[in-house]
């Protein structure tokens, strides 16, 4: 069944509401997501840099440890040691196991012949810098020397990057974590912890790229992270729309229960409003009624006066009863005047004001949903473009379209669900009127009766009182309208109701 005109017109708070669920819970898990993974960056970065140092330690102490060489054994150097001779302390790689070799060249000697170019290489490079400088370097097995030059020996340190990892300070563990750790120098690079990369469509990457502190050993520390989307906290999100699904539901519940309550009220005023009306229609018929009578009584009375005044004199005691009988007549007349001028009802006119009659229509369909629900009716409406406002008093045009609008679906409740329609039109009639028409689709006003449809106590449903179309027609003329019965529809599709009420356009 598609969505009547009016509802699309219009956006209702349940839906905008919904959308407000709908953007709250998106931020809020957005909000969720974006701080893990600003948590997992912040982890990233901190665990990066303490690598970053550690690694620099060690490495420095390989500086540390060529320059402690160079001053403790310059005797040993003078008494002719050979390049190939034992370590000049053998010691040191039980003490460091990142060291698993030391080399002494003095100039007696020469660097072992496998390595002599590289290492001769690494010597004059250290002699020009003054510092150590690294040779034979096997990045992928995580081998490399470093050399010394010095006088009267240099020295040269074979070293093995995997015991230089300082496992008791290492702030992930090696074998588990996500974060790849890696020392790399042009397109070599040696692992230092494997980590793990994320595939799939959708994975965050954090990347760290950092010189080691030692001019002597340029090496590299790159890290990199990936995050995947199990690592979303999917459970904490899903909390978040559960709560705020809560919420709005409780808030939709409470927002049901207001519009219900405010149009339990609307009815319950217009309903206060009908009944007073509907009793000033009764007072002012039964007035109209009387009057007609006590008028008659009135003329009767004052011509017996007449006659019985032409008789002899002995009728003194008849002429004082009549005379009573005409004051009580007139006094009669007299207080049923003054309850005709109490009931009848304030000039609309005057109170008439510039109204959308689109919006005054809303308002009754509004009121009407739960009616419109029960009987499985979708009212068709619709509206010319740039329809202008109506001259019409606000309480009495909704009292006439509502009363309008009950009258068709009580009509259509006398048809099968599958047959039941109601189409609103407004339209304009006229240069200087708006015509607003209500149609049912119900089984119509026989003929004998479309002439008394108008008339007080006159109905066609049982159980009726035969005063809501003569209230209505009354509202619309004391404010300046019209309110007709459309022409007979005949027909399968032309069966039915139609009311037309015209009411006159808000001039500037």
């Amino acid at each position: 069944m598609p969505l009547p005109a009016w509802r699309r017109a219009i956006p209702t708070l349940p839906l905008r509401s919904l959308l407000l669920w709908v953007l709250v819970a998106c931020a809020g898990a957005g909000w969720l997501a974006v701080d893990r993974l600003q948590q997992l960056h912040a982890a990233f970065e901190t665990d990066a840099r303490i690598v970053h140092r550690l690694l620099s330690q060690r490495v420095v102490q390989h500086d540390a440890i060529m320059a402690t060489l160079a001053l403790l054994q310059p005797a040993a150097a003078a008494g002719g040691a050979s390049a190939t001779a034992a370590s000049p302390l053998p010691r040191l790689p039980s003490v460091y196991p990142q060291i698993l070799a030391v080399l002494q060249r003095t100039a007696q000697a020469d660097w072992p012949a496998a390595l002599r170019d590289e290492l001769a290489a690494a010597e004059a490079t250290s002699r020009r810098t003054g510092h150590a400088a690294m040779a034979a370097l096997n990045l992928p097995a995580g081998r490399y020397y470093l050399v010394l030059a010095g006088a009267p020996a240099s020295y040269a340190l074979h070293i093995d990057l995997r015991a230089t990892i300082p496992t008791d300070e290492w702030p992930m563990d090696l074998t588990s974590s996500p974060v790849r750790v890696t020392l790399e120098q042009d397109a070599e690079a040696f692992v230092v912890q494997p980590g793990r990369t994320q595939t799939g469509a959708w994975a965050r990457t954090y990347a760290f790229h950092k010189h080691l502190a030692a001019a002597s050993q340029p090496l590299d520390v790159v890290a990199q992270r990936s995050v995947g989307l199990h690592e979303l906290p999917w459970w904490s999100m899903l909390g978040w729309c559960l709560l705020t699904a809560a919420l709005w539901a409780t808030g939709h519940a409470l927002w049901r229960q207001r519009v219900a309550r405010q149009r339990a009220e609307e009815l319950l005023r217009l309903g206060q409003v009908a009944r007073l009306n509907t009793l000033g229609e009764l007072a002012a018929g039964m007035a109209h009624e009387l009057n007609q009578p006590l008028t008659a009584l009135l003329s009767s009375t004052q011509a017996a006066q007449r006659l019985l005044a032409d008789d002899p004199p002995e009728i003194d005691t008849a002429q004082t009863a009549m005379a009573r009988a005409v004051e009580q007549a007139r006094r009669a007349s007299t207080v049923v005047g003054r309850l005709r001028r109490l009931v009848e009802r304030p000039d609309l006119a005057g109170q008439a004001q510039p109204l959308a009659l689109p919006t005054a229509v809303h308002d009754a369909l509004h009121l009407l949903e739960p009616e419109l629900a029960q009987r499985d009716v979708a009212p068709e409406v619709s509206a010319a473009a740039d329809l202008p406002s109506v001259l019409a008093e606000p309480v009495a045009l909704q009292q006439i379209v509502h009363n309008l609008l009950m009258n068709a679906l009580q009509a259509l409740e006398q048809v099968p669900p599958s047959e039941r329609r109601l189409r609103i039109r407004m339209q304009p009639a006229g240069t200087d009127h708006v015509a607003l028409s209500v149609r049912d689709h119900g089984p119509g006003v026989p003929p004998e009766a479309r002439q008394r449809l108008f008339e007080p106590f006159f109905t066609t449903r049982s159980g009726g009182l035969g005063l809501g179309l003569t209230l209505c027609e009354s509202l619309a003329q004391a404010m300046g309208a019209q309110l007709t019965l459309g022409p007979e529809l005949v027909g399968e599709e032309g069966r039915g109701a139609e009311f037309v009420l015209t009411l006159p356009i808000a001039r500037p």
